[in-house]
Formats: C-alpha cells, sequence, structure tokens
C-alpha cells in the first residue's frame, strides 16, 4: 500500500514534470530526521529530512493519529518514519506534503542536542564537527564536496587517465620547503630503515605512471607541517595531481581550463538547491560568477608583461612590484579582476621562485609554469612543464643542494624513456571554497587539521 520514497525522488519527480508518475503515486512511506515541529492544536507541522536532498519534505498531521500523545513531543533531531497519502501543493511554499496516517519514532533526540538552536555561528559549529553536516550550510557544502570529487574522477576518466594511488608515507619531500610529518614508531629505530614523513604531493610519483599510461592523475590526501592559522591552510588537504606525456606547457592549461569549465558545469547542474542556498546565504552573486569564468575564455599573459601591467597601473600596492618577485594575492586579483575580468594564466615564471622540476626555458632565467589566477580569489591552479632533461634537472638539484641519491630514480625516468611531460596541482578545498563562497578552509573538511586542532 505504500511505496517507499526518497526526499529526492520526491522533489526531482516535481521538478521534472513526471505527471503519470505523480499521478499513480497515492501512499508514500519515508525515513529521516525532524528539522522542526511545530502544532498549533489540531494540526502539527514536521520538517523531514532524509540526507537524500537539500531540502526538507513537510509532513503534516492531525488528531486522528493513533500515538498523537507521543508525536506532539517529537523533538528537532529526532528519527522517525512516516507513512502517508502524497498531496501535491503547487500554491504553497512547497511544492508538495506528506498527509501522515502513521508516524513511528525510530529515535528521540536528547534535551541537550546542540542543534536545537536554529543558528549557530560557524566558529561554534567547528567545535561539533560531528553535528555539524545537520547544518544547512554544512549540509549544502558537504554535497557540493561529494560532487565536485564525483566530477573530477568523471572528467579524468571520461578522457582515458588512469587514476595512480600515490603513497601517503613517503621518504621524499616533493616541494623541497622541509615542512613534513615525520613518520615513526615508539621504537627509537627507524620502521623503514630511514627517515619517513607523509607526503606533501603525489606528483613524483605519479610523474612516474604518466610514462607508462600517458595520461594519468592522482587525487587523495595530502600533509603540510605548516605553523599557520589562516584562513586557507590546512595540515591536512586533499590535491588533484595530473600528469601528461607527450605534451607541453600550452597543453596543460588547456587541460586545467577544461577541468575547472567540466567541474562547474556538473556542479552548477547536480547540486542546484544547494548552489541557490549558498548563493542566496554565503556569497551573493555565487552563481552568476560562476557561470562567467564557466563561459569565459581564459587568458594567458606572459609573467614579466604581468609586472610591466602591475607597474604601469600606478596601483599603490601593500608588497611593491618588482620583477622576480612571488606575485601576491593582491597582485593576482588585480589583475584578472581590474585589467582581464576574466581567469587569467600567468606564465614564465622566473626559476629562482618555482619548483626544482619545472623546466628551463632558452633564457636561462624562467621556467615553463604556469599559474590560474581566478576572480574574487587570485591563485587557484598552479602547473609546469616537467624538466625532461637529465643533465639539465641534475644540475638544477646540485645547485639547490639537493640528495642526488634520494633522488636518482626521479632521473632516471629521464634516462629510461623520457618524454616532455607536463601536469598541475589544484587543491581540493581550495576549489571547493571558490565553488560554494565559504572563506575558511576550516568550514569545507569535514573534520579539519590545523595548528592545535585536533579533535576525534
Amino acid at each position: 500500500m505504500f511505496e517507499f520514497k526518497t526526499v529526492r525522488e520526491l522533489y526531482e519527480m516535481i521538478l521534472n514534470g513526471e505527471e503519470f508518475e505523480i499521478e499513480g503515486l497515492e501512499y508514500v512511506e519515508l525515513e529521516g530526521w525532524v528539522r522542526t515541529h511545530r502544532n498549533s492544536g489540531k494540526v502539527g507541522f514536521l520538517a523531514l529530512n532524509d540526507g537524500t536532498y537539500f531540502k526538507n519534505c513537510q509532513i503534516v498531521y492531525e488528531e486522528d493519529l493513533v500515538n498523537l500523545a507521543e508525536v506532539k513531543k517529537i523533538t528537532t533531531g529526532a528519527a522517525i518514519k512516516v507513512m502517508g497519502k502524497f498531496k501535491v501543493t503547487p500554491q504553497a511554499k512547497q511544492p508538495f506534503e506528506i498527509v501522515a496516517r502513521e508516524i513511528v519514532i525510530e529515535s528521540h533526540c536528547d534535551a541537550d542536542y546542540p542543534m536545537q538552536k536554529k543558528r549557530h555561528s560557524v566558529e561554534y559549529l567547528r567545535e561539533i564537527p560531528h553535528l555539524r553536516g545537520r547544518a544547512n550550510l554544512f549540509m549544502a557544502v558537504y554535497r557540493v564536496r561529494s560532487c565536485l570529487a564525483m566530477a573530477i574522477h568523471e572528467f579524468f576518466q571520461n578522457q582515458g587517465f588512469v587514476y595512480i594511488h600515490t603513497p601517503i608515507i613517503t621518504g621524499l619531500d616533493a616541494e623541497g620547503a622541509g615542512e613534513t610529518f615525520c613518520v615513526s614508531t615508539t621504537d627509537p629505530k627507524p620502521f623503514f630503515g630511514k627517515p619517513a614523513s607523509l607526503s606533501v604531493s603525489g606528483q613524483l610519483h605519479v610523474e612516474a605512471f604518466a610514462l607508462t599510461f600517458r595520461d594519468v592523475y592522482t587525487f587523495g590526501p595530502t600533509f603540510r607541517a605548516e605553523n599557520s592559522n589562516t584562513a586557507t591552510h590546512a595540515s591536512e588537504f586533499w590535491m588533484i595531481e595530473p600528469e601528461i606525456a607527450f605534451a607541453d606547457l600550452e597543453d596543460d592549461m588547456d587541460l586545467i581550463e577544461d577541468m575547472i569549465k567540466y567541474c562547474i558545469d556538473s556542479i552548477l547542474d547536480n547540486c542546484p538547491a544547494e548552489m541557490e542556498f549558498l548563493d542566496q546565504y554565503v556569497e551573493n552573486g555565487l552563481l552568476g560568477k560562476l557561470r562567467k569564468v564557466y563561459q569565459s575564455e581564459f587568458i594567458r599573459l606572459d609573467y614579466t608583461e604581468a609586472i610591466q601591467q602591475l607597474l604601469e597601473s600606478k596601483e599603490t600596492f601593500a608588497y611593491p612590484v618588482q620583477w622576480g618577485m612571488d606575485l601576491a594575492t593582491e597582485h593576482e586579483r588585480y589583475l584578472c579582476e581590474k585589467i582581464y575580468q576574466a581567469p587569467v594564466f600567468i606564465v614564465n615564471y622566473p626559476k629562482d621562485i618555482k619548483a626544482f622540476y619545472m623546466r628551463q626555458n632558452a633564457d636561462g632565467r624562467t621556467v615553463a609554469a604556469c599559474d590560474l589566477l581566478v576572480p574574487g580569489v587570485g591563485e587557484l591552479v598552479g602547473g609546469s612543464q616537467r624538466e625532461e632533461r637529465y643533465d639539465v634537472l641534475k644540475e638544477r638539484m646540485e645547485a639547490l643542494g639537493m640528495d642526488l641519491e634520494a633522488y636518482q630514480w626521479y632521473l632516471d625516468l629521464r634516462r629510461f624513456g623520457g618524454v616532455q611531460h607536463a601536469g598541475f596541482g589544484l587543491g581540493f578545498e581550495r576549489f571547493l571554497m571558490y565553488l560554494t563562497g565559504v572563506k575558511n578552509i576550516r568550514d569545507v573538511i569535514p573534520y579539519p587539521r590545523t595548528p592545535r586542532q585536533l579533535q576525534f
């Protein structure tokens, strides 16, 4: 008699105008958690969310319920099962409601439930990460996070990329910055026979597989022991790092642009309710911003030309502009927001401010690197063509005082069928912040790890 449905199925049926299914659906069964409960005397209203859809389903009950006295005691957070009549309500705020025939209380919620209150500060909600997913903001963000992860995999898989799981425990520091977490046991003797740390990047390891499968990517957790408490830094975060063989910097930028646009399109298509909420309550104009990026042609600008344009702007920057500097966020945003009003690739950076593995240009002082700058944020993606010439790479590593023995396997990739190749790194949480408008990285990670903060 009662047909089990999820809230998502009911909303999609209405939104898609599936009249035949709507007419054939009479009685439904739902399971979920109570968001709000109000009773006006003869009629009661429960807002039910079953986790499958951002919006709630309204449950209406009347005095003829067998367990009316018990139902009236239901509080926010309780888990219930509802059997009732499906009713389309096009003139109301919600497109449909369920007139309850029976309500079964699966589990009550204790009176000290912290989510009873409708609004909490994000700072307070960070203290209860095991419950904050029930707040509208985090329910929206985590749904988008899930859909974004799927979009990334779809993008690469649809183009034949091979997904490589790179190691989390490593003996390397890919960036050479030394800000790593050591891995050890209580035994003073090194477990692996040498020092080990948590990975700061999967790039070097995945490069090896690009020389087997041509197009590969890794997407996994990375760790930085950087003692920073800014809104954009976390000790544990996820990175998307593809590598493409027989490719140069232009190919790399094409891939970046295609991926960014694919992900934006996928999120707008698969998370409409969440994105509308974020546009209304988190960043007004978010949807317009993303649609503009999706429709834009990404500009490609030489670093030297970018420096010249910043100098000619006569703008007063907190950090003075000069050739050889690493662009600050204020410079990046000025370029893409004031000058071009579009996403901008800055290419050919000075080699002294970039990583050892980037391919040196013919001028001897720049490398084939790119950073994608987007309005509202600044740098979003960093990539480069990798140095495929053994002698040049070895000389660069020696100049930086790197341990050649530890990286000999990486150098060997240049001797054993090495080819021109390129890749990029995109911080998953940074991208998620851009897509949702959320300003603090702690609020886009389910369980954030930051200096002096480790809950659960």
